[in-house]
């Protein structure tokens, strides 16, 4: 069991990691326009906040630092969805661009879920 967890730990640092590239990388082709410039610091803020939070948690000095750091990148990864939507409603953002980033932050937040509150049972 222990080799699952380790797996799915890295599994999901390496998502996180992953989505914020790709969140870096669609900021910077968003339109010159102060409202992107504000939308796309407090996204890529939020977006690599998640990843780091989880690193950070490991080497949390007690379980219930631990559940604060994943609870910390569960807040970050849906404020992370909230940027992302408001760039896709707003039309600063192509819908075909946006989709799969929502989909890919909704997962990552799901497992984060998931594993914050089997944190919390035990």
């Amino acid at each position: 069991m222990q080799n699952f967890n380790s797996k799915f730990k890295s599994d999901l640092t390496q998502r996180c990691y992953r989505f914020s590239l790709a969140v870096i990388e669609m900021t910077d082709s968003l339109p010159k326009k102060r409202s992107c410039w504000v939308i796309s610091d407090q996204l890529i803020r939020s977006a690599t906040s998640v990843g780091a939070n989880i690193v950070e948690g490991r080497a949390a000095s007690s379980r219930l630092e631990f559940k604060k750091y994943y609870e910390i990148a569960l807040k970050s990864s849906n404020e992370s969805k909230y940027w992302l939507s408001l760039l896709k409603d707003s039309g600063l953002l192509a819908p075909d661009l946006a989709s799969p980033l929502i989909s890919e932050n909704i997962e990552i937040s799901s497992m984060l879920a998931a594993g914050v509150l089997k944190l919390k049972k035990n």
